[in-house]
């Protein structure tokens, strides 16, 4: 999974970075601090991966990964020069979803480029950068397109699929909000890698009090506004969770259960990001190593088994599967078996989140 992260200055895109990738990149009070991107990989929290690695005494565990890519602030007027900003959209274009850092705290003390707090002014002049960006991309490919077209009319249809998303950007709507009824169309459309196609989930960076205590105006307004676009949410702190990145296991643990939370902003915004993109994933498991794989859901057993290696999906025969929680109160994968909780499954098996997979094949 890669996730772009964008927002305004000092939205606190760079402090949850940090958080993420337990690094320390440049923040500031001020506006315009990050000056490059920043591009890193974190960790995808598993615990049944743990598990597994005690049963199994395996040498090596391998989780899953996510990787983040962290721009400079957006500004109104990115598109045409202003700010730094729109310099590094390229960076995101290959994400598969945007994390949409939103500011809904108030700190005299944090410079806000707006002066005020209002969560839904500062989406919509974000979005409107990134509108025009993916315009601009869109008419230059346009012009070239259907001047192609006028020798070879094989390219017309690809000259009607950029002109109706030119005029749907035009009207300052994402190209996420239309639809296409062919298959041939949507894929062309995702071959542009436009940003505004990508699926988004705001991060509302709020203030501690709204971890524990009534959500503020302003957050109630992203909310609101999230919900009215059909779009994801999720709620952090992006200073604490910077803070408490640094500290060991235990300590973080007693941390989040002083705040009442259950789990922290990185495994809250994973598995939103996984859920928003509907990605699962399955487990394999043995004395070498013990490791996550991450798939789409209702993907079938030899697609599955090419993310391990290609050689696995050419000649697949066949998976031996095991749901994990079976495994776990079986004790081991000899004992699941003689229960009758493996299953042996051909070439039409979807893949479950958290099946323990052993792939038969011959090539």
């Amino acid at each position: 999974m890669k996730l772009g992260i964008v927002g305004l200055p000092n939205a606190g895109k760079t402090t949850l970075y940090n958080a993420i990738m337990q690094t320390e990149a440049e923040t500031s009070n001020y506006p315009f601090t990050t000056t490059t991107s920043n591009i890193g990989r974190a960790l995808v929290p598993d615990e049944r991966l743990d598990k597994l690695f005690e049963m199994y005494k395996s040498k090596v565990l391998t989780p899953a990964t996510v990787e983040m890519v962290d721009i400079a602030g957006l500004a109104k007027g990115s598109s045409r020069g202003e700010g730094i900003g729109n310099k590094f959209l390229s960076f995101i274009r290959e994400s598969d979803a945007l994390v949409h850092v939103v500011r809904c705290f108030e700190d005299e003390n944090v410079i806000h480029v707006y002066d005020t707090v209002d969560p839904v002014r500062d989406i919509e002049t974000v979005d409107l950068e990134l509108i025009f960006s993916d315009l601009e991309m869109i008419e230059r490919r346009l012009v070239k397109v259907q001047k192609t077209a006028r020798t070879d009319k094989s390219f017309q249809r690809e000259a009607d699929v950029l002109a109706k998303i030119k005029d749907t950007l035009e009207e300052g709507k994402a190209a996420r909000t239309l639809t296409w009824d062919d298959a041939d169309d949507l894929k062309m459309v995702e071959s542009f890698t436009l940003i505004t196609q990508k699926p988004v989930l705001y991060a509302a960076n709020v203030s501690e009090d709204d971890l524990t205590g009534a959500p503020s105006a302003p957050l109630k307004a992203l909310i609101d506004y999230a919900t009215s676009q059909g779009a994801n949410y999720y709620v952090s702190c992006a200073k604490m969770e910077a803070e408490i990145a640094m500290l060991d296991p235990e300590e973080k643990q007693m941390f989040l259960d002083d705040l009442g939370l259950a789990e922290s902003g990185l495994d809250r915004l994973i598995n939103a990001g996984y859920e928003m993109l509907g990605l699962i994933s399955f487990l394999t498991a043995g004395e070498k190593e013990v490791r996550a794989w991450t798939i789409r859901r209702n993907t079938k057993a030899p697609a599955a088994a090419g993310k391990i290696h290609s050689d696995l999906e050419r000649g697949f025969i066949r998976a031996e599967v095991v749901a994990y929680d079976n495994l776990i109160a079986s004790g081991s994968y000899n004992a699941a078996k003689e229960k009758g909780l493996v299953g042996v499954e051909g070439k039409e098996y979807i893949v479950q989140d958290g099946d323990v997979v052993l792939v038969r094949f011959n090539v």
